[in-house]
């Protein structure tokens, strides 16, 4: 029997998703519903909320890993790991839980790739622990007396061997940090030093050897009180890698010193089979709705779209009689009731920008790994972005990026370059990965995985409008030189299904952007988004 090497590799890619799909999960995934599609909002971006008393996740779409939420009364703030953007830590406002907009950015000062967060309130000051991968790693911590700050300057801990901090105040009035790996460490009244030593207080629940995993990395702790129990919500398995690694566990105790108790139901959420809408869910917080009901917020991969980064999924639980709690929203691929109660705030922002305010640097746009001074390159003038040219590529420009949630999209800018500047557009993931299309007085430059890939000649000389167009991972290019009345598709596309953490690392995801390299200064105009 004569066997082609296509039905030799699609029947190994079966046995592969045969080996991630736990028991009992095959006949769930046959009877599961087609998803329905997202309501659409700014610039026809998805939304969660359909309108009909019901939402569908993502919660919020687009790179917001590791979410950290607080519940003030009748508001909610949240954030994400904003790893090497800056401004970074942006804070997100909701009052019904399920539509948010974003408010300011409590970092300004690059200290490292942030990552999971602490957001907190206590004794009416806000809180943030902040670990930073950097040279050394460490763990530090800002506050302000209001959520829109001014928030202070981050104040260094001094945690070089653990990530993930979670703030957490005892039966007893104490406050800690509860940390990767089970370990906490105590700290001052004041919140902004630590007493004594790292101490191990926690030995997570272990998943079954035979489990398709990325590894153990018990991480993301998480504490809230409720009732007669704090519980411990912590994330293992590994954030990234294969679908069905990563997923929650719960533990609890009666008093914050412990001992914990492993939830026998653990796992909580865990992504079982690759045919799952979400991959890789984690990192898991529980918050109360407006209308008492209560909630996991966490972070998932969307199937086939790594390059999105880990979203935000809203996820109803169930408080039960033996004083544990559940999960009741399946693999969240189907729309879920809202909660009910408080208001809603028109949900997200526009992308789009014509530039006749001064930028939105933190709200909406993030520099990449900035200098101090960085924010200094722009400014905005008579309806156009003006950005000082650095360094000689992308790679070394920072560029001006966008986070933007949808699986297809279309961008397009006016742009304009000095004598000896480039300038262009981009899909960024890091100064080693990324692809676009830049442009000098003579030739266009092509960018793709992340070097130099050709120059062809340059018809339209120093302005040009430029599209850019991700349906899907297919990307093209298309070049105006009459204000956009005609348009040119430039010959070389690209595919980058593979631009993101499991290829590159870093837990980023692939960004709109804009660069400006060479010398001089580049005139950006009337940028132009929208989802497909």
């Amino acid at each position: 029997m004569d066997i082609s090497r296509r039905e030799t590799f699609a029947a190994a890619l079966a046995g592969s998703a045969a080996a991630l799909v736990r028991p009992g999960a095959a006949a769930a995934m046959a009877a599961r519903k087609p998803a329905p599609d997202w309501k659409r909002g700014f610039d026809n971006q998805r939304i969660a909320d359909l309108g009909n008393g019901k939402f569908l996740n993502p919660l919020l779409s687009g790179d917001r890993a590791d979410p950290a939420i607080l519940k003030d009364g009748a508001d909610y703030y949240m954030t994400f790991s904003s790893f090497d953007s800056y401004p970074g830590l942006t804070i997100w406002h909701s009052r019904d839980l399920v539509n948010w907009q974003p408010r300011r950015a409590a970092l300004t000062k690059n200290i490292g790739s942030v990552w999971a967060v602490s957001l907190e309130k206590h004794d009416n000051r806000y809180f943030l622990y902040i670990p930073v991968k950097a040279k050394p790693n460490s763990i530090f911590v800002i506050w302000a007396d209001h959520i829109d700050g001014p928030w202070s300057d981050p104040i260094d801990l001094g945690l070089h061997n653990h990530i993930d901090p979670c703030h957490a105040v005892g039966e007893d009035g104490s406050r800690w940090l509860f940390l990767s790996g089970g370990d906490r460490i105590r700290l001052a009244a004041d919140g902004l030093s630590t007493v004594g030593a790292v101490e191990h207080v926690y030995d997570p629940w272990r998943y079954p050897e035979d489990w398709v995993v990325e590894g153990f990395a018990p991480e993301g702790p998480k504490l809230h009180r409720h009732g007669d129990y704090f519980y411990m919500i912590t994330a293992v398995g590994g954030t990234a890698g294969p679908p069905t690694g990563h997923m929650v566990i719960a533990a609890r105790a009666r008093s914050i010193h412990g001992p914990w108790e492993n939830c026998p139901a653990n796992p909580l959420v865990h992504t079982t089979s690759i045919d799952e809408k979400w991959w890789s869910r984690g990192h898991a917080s529980l918050v109360e709705a407006p209308d008492g009901s209560w909630w996991s917020i966490y972070h998932g991969y969307e199937n086939g779209y790594w390059t999105l980064g880990r979203q935000a999924l809203l996820d109803p639980i169930e408080w039960t009689k033996d004083g544990w709690f559940r999960m009741k929203g399946g693999d969240l691929s189907q729309p879920i009731r809202k909660p009910k109660g408080g208001s809603a705030l028109p949900h997200g922002q526009p992308l789009s920008d014509d530039f006749s305010q001064a930028l939105e640097l933190g709200r909406k746009w993030n520099f990449f790994k900035p200098a101090p001074d960085e924010s200094r390159r722009q400014r905005v003038e008579d309806g156009a972005l003006v950005l000082k040219a650095s360094g000689t590529a992308p790679s070394s420009s920072s560029p001006l990026l966008l986070i933007t949630g949808d699986q297809a999209y279309q961008f397009e800018c006016d742009v304009e370059i000095a004598p000896g500047g480039v300038a262009g557009l981009l899909l960024f993931y890091d100064e080693k990965l990324y692809c676009g299309l830049g442009f000098d007085e003579k030739r266009f430059v092509t960018h793709q995985y992340g070097i130099e890939r050709g120059r062809p000649a340059n018809p339209h000389g120093r302005r040009m409008k430029m599209r850019v167009t991700n349906n899907r991972h297919v990307i093209s290019f298309h070049t105006s030189g009459d204000g956009g009345q005609t348009w040119q598709r430039f010959d070389r596309g690209m595919e980058v299904s593979g631009y993101h953490h499991n290829v590159r690392g870093g837990f980023l995801m692939l960004r709109p952007g804009l660069y400006s390299a060479g010398e001089g200064e580049a005139r950006f105009r009337d940028f132009r988004f929208r989802a497909l």
